[in-house]
């Protein structure tokens, strides 16, 4: 039950948008994940459970959350006696077009009710930052820049009103280089409302995604070919990484 952690005080990551968010990046099982009791996940069925990946046969998928939160907890940003809370709000497939994430969609009204909630088990409890990665299917739904700038910022927006938190860091990233070569036109709007939105939004920025590979690249006939659109598992590292990094560069 979520009262049974209403002793903790938690920083709270939320992690949104679709499929490479929720996590989809295929790799071996050598270095697997080490769960640590200051890292936990906020499912999106309401419960609490210690952050881990998931392990299927010899493989794992990875989560760019977690070398996020463990960048952040061992850089000195989590003070003493508080744990880190990772919102996991994602869903694969999903976008503004399709009617999931606008203000009155049920994916973006279960994020808002899920940072409610993460805020009313502790009032030390506190929002640290926005990890969002979405927009292959607003892409594919042919989505110009005008229109998917305004969604981000009404989306932006109206976290930062409702939780009275003006100054909340915001982190958007780009697509699969793989996937968005193979589909230039359809990408080039989304991106570029990206970009212009973290540019005009204030302690917003948007991360590059050069050399990341896909998980057709890293697992190739393991997977289909499909599998272009999704960062591979060692690529989840290192783009949690990079989103960590434009976290750091908010808040100098």
């Amino acid at each position: 039950m979520l009262s049974n952690f209403s002793k903790e005080e938690f920083d709270i990551l939320v992690q949104a948008g679709q499929s490479n968010s929720e996590g989809c990046g295929l790799g071996d099982v050598e270095k697997p994940y080490a769960p640590r009791e200051d890292i936990l996940y906020l499912n999106n069925d309401f419960t609490i459970s210690l952050a881990q990946e998931i392990v299927s046969g010899n493989y794992a998928v990875g989560n760019f959350a977690l070398p996020f939160a463990a960048c952040y907890a061992e850089s000195g940003l989590l003070r003493p006696n508080r744990k880190i809370l990772i919102l996991r709000a994602a869903v694969g497939g999903t976008g503004f077009l399709d009617h999931r994430w606008g203000l009155h969609d049920d994916l973006f009204l279960r994020m808002m009710e899920m940072i409610g909630a993460a805020l009313a088990l502790n009032r030390q409890n506190r929002i640290a930052a926005f990890l969002w990665h979405q927009g292959e299917t607003d892409a594919i739904l042919g989505a110009d820049e005008k229109t998917h700038a305004g969604h981000l910022t009404v989306m932006i927006n109206a976290v930062r009103e409702t939780y009275g938190a003006p100054a909340l860091p915001i982190v958007m990233g780009d697509f699969v280089q793989e996937w968005k070569l193979m589909n230039t036109d359809i990408c080039a709007p989304v991106t570029a409302a990206m970009r212009n939105v973290c540019a005009a939004a204030g302690r917003a920025r948007f991360v590059e995604t050069d050399g990341l590979a896909s998980n057709r690249q890293r697992m190739g006939s393991l997977v289909g070919e499909e599998e272009t659109i999704h960062f591979c598992r060692e690529a989840l590292y290192q783009l949690g990484k990079r989103y960590f990094d434009a976290f750091c560069m908010i808040l100098r």
